[in-house]
Order: C-alpha cells, then structure tokens, then sequence
C-alpha cells in the first residue's frame, strides 16, 4: 500500500510544478484537469505525509527505549508518547485505506431528487410535504441551492409528487442513501378516535446528468404543452407554458409547470429525464454487482423499507444498519447528519471489507 503511496506523492508533486508552468497556463482545459486531480489527490497525499512523519517519530521513540536511561520518568514519558503515536498511526492508516477506497463518480454531483406520496392517502401526500421541508432545511444547512421542477398539491396542503433539484459540492455524496420507502406512524389531525395510523412515501435520489453524459436524439422525444395548474385545478394560466416530454423508447413521461416560461419548462423537464435515463442506465449495470454485495446500507431500490418515523415513540429508526434515534422532530427540522454520518461510515466499513487494501 504504502509503495502505491510513494508513487501517488510524486505524481502530486509533478501536478504542482507542471500547474505553475507557462505551458498549463496557456490550456485552460488542461489546467482545469490538473487541479481537479491536484484536488483529489491532497487529502490522501497530506494523510500520508502525516503517517510517514508519524512514523519517523515512532522509530526514534523505539530507538531511544532499545538504549534505555536511568531515569525513569524519562523512560516512563517516551513509553506513553509511544504508545499514544502507535495509536495515531492505526488511525492514519485506516484514514488512508477509506481514502483508497473506489470513488462513487457521481458523489460531487448535483441531483434530481423525486418524492411521491405511497399508501395512506391524504396522510401519505402530507408526510411527503414533511419530507420535501426536511431536505430543503437540510439543504440550506448545507448552503446547497433547491429548486422546485414539478410540484402536484392537495387541497390540504400535501404533496402527491414533487421533483426538485439541490445543486452543490457533494450533495449526491450526503443523499445517495435516501432512495426508498420511508414509513411514517402517527395520528392523523383528522383521527378523532387517536388511533395510529401507518402512511408511506417514496424518495428517489438520481446525479443530475449533464449533456455529455447522455446526449438525447430530439427524435426520440414528443414535447406537448399543455396550461399550467395548481392545487385544486386553480390558477389556470391563459398561455400553455407547462411541458410534457415523452421519452419513446422507453415510454418514460416527464412533465415541468412551474417554471416562469415554457423554454424554462423543458429546459428542467429535459435535466429531470436525462438524470432518470442515466439513473436506469446505472442501475442496470450495477445490478449484478448489488445482486452480491449484500450491502448493510442497502441497495437504495425504492420497494424497500429504508425508515421509519414513529411519533407516539418520539424516534427515528434506519432499518438498513440497525439505528434508532430519538428527537424525531429535530431530524424533520433537517438535522439529517444524525443519519446521514451512520450511513456513511457502514458503506465505508462493508466497503473496507469488500476491498481489502494490503
């Protein structure tokens, strides 16, 4: 692992003197290329320097207690501080196997994020309004950007569907595992007998795909417009600005109505269908794969049961690794970390151990 390391230090050398030459100067595209892969390589290049200083100290600590003194509390100190860098140095080095780990390419992306009410009704449609308020708090945690793409409302303030986008460094790395069914128990307000009721929500998490990722034939595409409409069939728009596009080889359906004009409709219409078409392109190759990984975390397909929110109990609980937290509401209010870290840190450790790094 460690000669790997060597070689991986050098190259980042050789990217820092090569983005100071005249030469990277005069090619912004090959710039741009250096730095993105300067970045990448500087957690796992620092780590390592980290580790290899570590480890020069340690050998000195070593050599001092193979030659020992006679005084004692000199002894006894170069002894604890061993044994203290002796444990930094497991830390560094697990730091570095999970920085070795294959990278998710979609994790810096941006993404296209769906949710649609599931079985309960009115219930259903308000549970999904909590979820869409819970990623749009966490999201402004985050300094990320959302924005609506398509939205259909109930009468009672719920929401049977909604496509939205949240645009920032990472985000598909923080949201990836929020694709499935989320479950959710409570009284409905409008239970007069108290009883609990069982509601369901499903979420879907795609990267947004850009252009040249997937290149759409405008021949495979029917665009129709049709008038916008809000909740209750109320404000109809005198112009038909909504966008309907029909993907026909695949008979995938994408509308957009709540942008200001109708090349603003099929603009996110498009975004929306090139991310679902390069989602089901990704999950058709990675379905053998997920098929034997039989991952803690799950492989994110929305006919699984990923969570539950139980308010009679006041806790949140993540079916895939085993979590119960309580605070329920703090969650909802978009302190998502709380489950996001957990779930992280289990795809890294089934990760580690599918990916033995020597």
């Amino acid at each position: 692992m460690f000669d790997d390391l060597s070689q991986v230090k050098r190259r980042y050398e050789e990217l820092a003197y090569r983005m100071t030459t005249p030469e990277a100067m005069n090619d912004p595209a090959a710039y741009a290329a250096m730095m993105r892969e300067y970045k990448e390589l500087t957690p796992l290049v620092e780590a390592y320097r980290s580790y290899t200083a570590l480890q020069k100290e340690v050998d000195e600590e070593k050599a001092l207690l193979d030659a020992p003194t006679e005084d004692a509390a000199f002894n006894d100190m170069v002894q604890q501080e061993l044994r203290e860098n002796w444990q930094k140095l497991e830390d560094l080095e697990q730091k570095i196997r999970l920085l070795l780990l294959p990278k998710d390419a979609n994790d810096e992306k941006s993404i296209i994020m769906e949710i649609r009410a599931g079985v309960g009704g009115e219930e259903a449609a308000l549970f999904a309004h909590s979820l869409h308020r819970m990623y749009t708090m966490y999201a402004a945690r985050q300094n990320w950007a959302c924005s609506v793409i398509s939205l259909n409302e109930t009468e009672l303030g719920g929401v049977k569907e909604i496509t939205f986008s949240i645009e920032g460094p990472g985000v598909y790395s923080r949201l990836k595992f929020e694709s499935g069914v989320h479950r959710v128990q409570r009284v409905p307000e409008t239970e007069t007998q108290g009883r609990i009721h069982t509601s369901t929500a499903t979420v879907a998490v795609m990267p947004e795909a850009e252009e040249v990722e997937l290149e759409l034939d405008p021949k495979d595409l029917r665009i129709d417009t049709f008038r916008s409409s809000g909740a209750g069939g109320q404000h109809i728009n005198k112009t038909s600005s909504a966008i309907r596009v029909t993907h026909l080889p695949t008979g995938m359906v994408v509308e957009c109505q709540d942008q200001r004009s109708q090349r603003e409709n099929k603009e996110q219409a498009l975004k929306v269908l090139r991310s679902r078409l390069l989602q089901q392109k990704q999950e058709a190759y990675d379905q053998e794969y997920n098929a034997k990984r039989q991952s803690q975390v799950g492989s994110g397909d929305r006919s699984e049961k990923i969570r539950t929110y139980n308010f009679p109990q006041d806790r949140v609980t993540d079916h895939r690794i085993g979590l119960t937290l309580r605070n329920l509401q703090d969650i909802l209010d978009g302190n998502l970390d709380r489950v996001i870290e957990p779930l992280i840190l289990a795809d890294q450790e089934e990760k580690l151990k599918n990916n033995p790094i020597q």
